[in-house]
């Protein structure tokens, strides 16, 4: 995708939909979505919903992949115990959805089957429902982990905000 096209985007595109498009209600859900799965399972599950980069940032070059990149580091998204975290980050201006897995999930699970996840998010966000999009990339995320790195009888630490951050 182009510069000035990222630029127009950023600048343009349906950004300020953000409270409307995640509302408290699905936020809501979201966190109780996340807090239920990860009592199954040792994996972490963090959501970034960012509405738009900075249009110096895209004039810069930076995209969404680099995003994600600081948003888990700045999220702590790498600090666990198992590294086990993974951050759903989506740029709502740009229609980008990335899933970064920490190096203890990424040496079990591939990105194809992240990938995966992200295409089917995206055909949910592209007919307009964000809930069932968010909800279904959770529970598809959760199954993976749970299949890769199962709970034990123990309690595990949340040690990751359920709640969904806006950006």
């Amino acid at each position: 995708m182009a510069r000035t096209q990222r630029l127009l985007m950023n600048l343009f595109d349906g950004w300020f939909q953000l409270r409307h498009r995640f509302p408290k209600t699905v936020l809501d859900e979201m966190t109780r979505a996340i807090a239920g799965g990860e009592r199954e399972h040792r994996g972490e599950i963090c959501f970034a919903i960012e509405s738009r980069l900075a249009p110096l940032a895209v004039i810069e070059g930076q995209d969404a992949h680099r995003r994600a990149r600081q948003v888990f580091a700045q999220l702590h998204v790498w600090d666990t115990e198992h590294n086990s975290g993974v951050l759903f980050y989506v740029l709502m201006a740009e229609h980008r959805i990335v899933i970064i897995a920490d190096r203890g999930i990424a040496a079990a699970v591939t990105q194809a089957e992240w990938d995966a996840i992200r295409d089917r998010m995206r055909s949910c966000f592209a007919r307009g429902d964000w809930r069932e999009g968010a909800l279904e990339g959770i529970a598809e995320a959760h199954a993976l982990l749970k299949r890769h790195f199962p709970g034990n009888d123990k309690a595990q630490p949340d040690e990751l905000p359920d709640r969904p951050v806006l950006l």
